[in-house]
C-alpha cells in the first residue's frame, strides 16, 4: 500500500482588520474571480434592480485592492429568513453553491433568533435581508466554489468598541449578532471606534471555515485583497486577505495543540469522566501522569492533544472539571501513520480492527472493546483473540465503507 496523500484547494482569511461581506466578495475577485462569472451566476437568483460595481483602490495604503458596491435601485424589500430560504432554493444556483449560501444565512437566522428572542423563521432580516447582502452571502459562496476550496481557515477576530447604528437602533460594537455567531470563535479586543467584523462577515466565516488559527500550510496560487468601505482612524489599512493555495494532505502529517496542566489537590477518581469529557469535545489524546510536587507532594500532568480549532472548548473543561488554575499550552507538529477501519475474519468471526500503514509495510491491530466483547460472547481469553488477529494476513482486511 502507498501513503496516503492528495492534493486540495485550501483558503486562508487573514481578517487583520475585520471582515464584512463586501469586502471577502471583493478579495475572492481580486484574487482571480471574474466580476462576468459572477455577474452571471448570480441571475440565477430571483433579484432585479441592482448593479455590481468593482473598482481597483489603493486609497487604505500602497496594497492594491478591490472595492466592491452594490447599487440599488429604489427601496429594497426587508425579508424574513423563510422567504430568504426560499429564494435561494428555488434558484437555478448549483447545489454546492445553494447549500453554502444557505448554510451562511442558517448561522445568521439562529443568532437573530436568540438575540432577538423569536422563532427562527420568524426573523425578520433587515440589512441583511437587503439585496447587496444577499449578493454578498450567495457571491461568496460561488466565489469559493469557483477556486474549488474544500478548506477554509479563518484568523482570530478583531472585536471593536463603540457604536453602530442598524435598524434596530444604536447597538454597541462588537454587534450582538456578532459576539453570538462568534462564541466558541477566537477574538481579540482592539481600541477602535469602528465597526470592524460585521454580522454578514462573521456568519461567511462561521459557517465556511473549519479551523481559527494560523496559515495553514500550503502552496500559494493566489492572493487577494478587499477593501472596505470605511477608513480606519488609527492609519491601518482597513483591508481583507485572502489567500488560497494547494494544500498537500499528508494523513500523517499534523499540526496539534498541546494543553498540560499540574494538580496535587484534585483526585484521579474522577479522570475516567474527565478524559470522556474531553475526547467528546475532540480531544485527540488524553494522559495522565504521576508527578512529584514542591514540598514533596504527589500530583499529576494532565496532558491533553487536541486540534487547533478544539483548544478552547477542551481548556473549559479542563478548568471547569479539575482544580486547575491555570494551563500550558504550545503548538507542536506530530506525525502519525496512515490507518483504516475495518475487519478481518478469524476462525471466531469478524474482529474489528485498523490497518496501519507502516515504512515496513501494513499491519493490523485489533480494536479492544470488539475483542472484550467477543471474548465474553465466546468464552476465550482476549489475549488468543489478539493473536488470532495479529497473524492476519493485509489482504484479509475488509475496510469500512
Amino acid at each position: 500500500m502507498t501513503l496516503l496523500s492528495r492534493k486540495e484547494m485550501t483558503a486562508y482569511v487573514d481578517c487583520f482588520s475585520g471582515i464584512s461581506g463586501d469586502m471577502f466578495l471583493g478579495a475572492l475577485i481580486s484574487a482571480g474571480l471574474p466580476p462576468a462569472l459572477l455577474s452571471e451566476a448570480l441571475k440565477q437568483i430571483d433579484l432585479a434592480d441592482y448593479q455590481i460595481v468593482c473598482r481597483e483602490t489603493s486609497k487604505h495604503s500602497t496594497i492594491q485592492a478591490t472595492e466592491l458596491q452594490v447599487k440599488l435601485s429604489g427601496h429594497p424589500p426587508h425579508r424574513h429568513w423563510r422567504t430568504i430560504r426560499a429564494l435561494i432554493a428555488s434558484s437555478r444556483l448549483s447545489e454546492p453553491v445553494k447549500s453554502r449560501a444557505l448554510s451562511i444565512f442558517q448561522v445568521l437566522a439562529t443568532a437573530e433568533a436568540n438575540v432577538h428572542g423569536c422563532p427562527i423563521d420568524d426573523v425578520h432580516f433587515h440589512e441583511v435581508g437587503a439585496v447587496d447582502s444577499i449578493i454578498d452571502i450567495v457571491g461568496a459562496a460561488i466565489g469559493l466554489d469557483y477556486f474549488q476550496v474544500s478548506a477554509l481557515t479563518c484568523a482570530p477576530l478583531p472585536m471593536s468598541t463603540g457604536r453602530v447604528q442598524t435598524a434596530h437602533g444604536s447597538l454597541p460594537l462588537p454587534a450582538p449578532a456578532v459576539c453570538e455567531i462568534l462564541k466558541t470563535t477566537p477574538v481579540y479586543g482592539v481600541d477602535i471606534n469602528m465597526e470592524l467584523v460585521t454580522p454578514t462577515g462573521a456568519a461567511i466565516v462561521k459557517a465556511c471555515a473549519s479551523e481559527f488559527g494560523p496559515l495553514p500550510t500550503m502552496t500559494i496560487r493566489q492572493i487577494g485583497y478587499g477593501a472596505g468601505s470605511k477608513l480606519r482612524p488609527d492609519g491601518q489599512p482597513n483591508l481583507l486577505r485572502l489567500i488560497i493555495g494547494e494544500s498537500r494532505l499528508e494523513t500523517e502529517n499534523q499540526q496539534v495543540t498541546v494543553i498540560e496542566t499540574n494538580l496535587d489537590d484534585w483526585s484521579p477518581e474522577t479522570f475516567p469522566f474527565l478524559s470522556e469529557q474531553l475526547f467528546n469535545s475532540g480531544a485527540l489524546d488524553v494522559t495522565l501522569i504521576p508527578i512529584q510536587m514542591k514540598k514533596g507532594r504527589p500530583g499529576f500532568t494532565i496532558q491533553v492533544i487536541a486540534p487547533p480549532s478544539q483548544a478552547f472548548p477542551l481548556q473549559q473543561i479542563l478548568l471547569g472539571e479539575t482544580s486547575a488554575i491555570g494551563l500550558r499550552f504550545r503548538q507542536e507538529e506530530r506525525r502519525t501513520l496512515p490507518r483504516h477501519l475495518g475487519t478481518v475474519m478469524t476462525p471466531v468471526g469478524r474482529v474489528k480492527v485498523k490497518l496501519i500503514e507502516s515504512p515496513t509495510g501494513p499491519r493490523i491491530t485489533p480494536e479492544y472493546e470488539d475483542c472484550r466483547r467477543i471474548a465474553l460472547e465466546k468464552g476465550i481469553s482476549i489475549t488468543t483473540l489478539y493473536q488470532l488477529v495479529a497473524i492476519q494476513p493485509a489482504d484479509n482486511f475488509n475496510a469500512k465503507n
